[in-house]
């Protein structure tokens, strides 16, 4: 039986990380004390920036880009479910989706580094190997080598995994219908009080505004979006977007505005997004159909925009 609204009270909680902020709604019995579940919260999208974070030197993800080739470097349980998901992403979009740009986030200015004009010549210039080849990790030791040089950046699955993370703490203090979100990353569980679905929109990919294009309504699904109208760099008449092209060496020329995945975690729709959005909307919308993956593009026609929907159902 449903309890309805006024049997709960509505909870919002919210706290700093990897830049931006984290944020929680859930409904609860009144009284429920928020503060541990807060602070929870804060530890668990903590735990994954202090492992996986390129901004801080001592993460264990910078631990393994210092590395030498050939050397065998231990790694934590989050960060090795990470780089294999994101390993499997990378096979499976064909490199699209390659967690071995940092050098090339960095040369661009997207880390934490100033732009280098001589290190973006260089990316540029470079034939490269993808991680998915030059990666090895053995899971059962818990560690990892690189067999080629490599500079590994997560921001494309790391928040993603992050909200998958504050969903499983929600759940953990027995919370069953609640919404999870780090930016364009979120995960919503259950239902609301009435029974009805969370709503969620879909940014207009505008350069100067915020504004919803479209509205989906969710229970138990991810959802993540790659867009090129958030953080870009200005090179002469033209706006380039942070996420880098690996056949390129540098960020996307021509994509689409923003690409918006749905899917059963939110690391998976984070990562696919950004593979996706890599390969456009021709090439994406094959690899969407041909893995069952529930995707919508949005592509810039003037100042309109047109929206393409590949609906499948999720993965269970």
């Amino acid at each position: 039986m449903l309890k309805t609204p006024t049997d709960l009270v509505r909870y919002a909680l919210t706290g700093p990380t990897m830049g931006t902020n984290w944020a929680a709604q859930f409904y609860a019995p009144a009284g429920t004390d928020p503060a541990p579940i807060s602070k929870a919260l804060a530890e668990a999208v903590d735990r994954v920036d202090c492992q996986m974070s390129t901004w801080t030197p001592q993460s264990a993800l910078m631990r393994l880009n210092r590395a030498r080739v050939g050397e065998w470097i231990t790694v934590p349980a989050e960060l090795m479910e990470v780089l294999t998901k994101a390993l499997e992403i990378g096979r499976l979009s064909g490199g699209s989706f390659d967690i071995g740009m940092g050098d090339v986030v960095t040369a661009w200015g997207f880390g934490p580094q100033e732009a280098d004009a001589q290190a973006m010549r260089t990316a540029l210039g470079q034939a490269r190997c993808r991680a998915h080849d030059v990666l090895d990790l053995d899971p059962g030791a818990q560690r990892a080598r690189k067999l080629a040089a490599l500079v590994l950046d997560l921001s494309g699955i790391a928040k993603g995994y992050a909200v998958d993370q504050m969903m499983a703490v929600l759940k953990s203090f027995g919370i069953a219908d609640a919404l999870a979100s780090i930016d364009g990353e979120l995960l919503a569980s259950g239902l609301l009080p009435e029974g009805k679905p969370w709503t969620v929109a879909v940014e207009r990919p505008d350069y100067e505004i915020r504004a919803p294009l479209s509205i989906l309504e969710l229970s138990d699904c991810a959802i993540a979006t790659s867009g090129d109208y958030r953080h870009w760099v200005e090179l002469g008449p033209q706006r380039l977007a942070h996420t880098m092209d690996p056949d390129r060496g540098g960020p996307l020329v021509q994509s689409p505005a923003s690409v918006t995945v749905l899917a059963e975690t939110c690391m998976e729709a984070d990562a696919w997004a950004t593979a996706l959005m890599v390969q456009g909307g021709s090439e994406g919308a094959k690899t969407a159909r041909r893995l069952n993956l529930n995707v919508l593009f949005i592509e810039r026609d003037g100042e309109q925009f047109d929206q393409t929907r590949i609906a499948a159902p999720l993965r269970g």
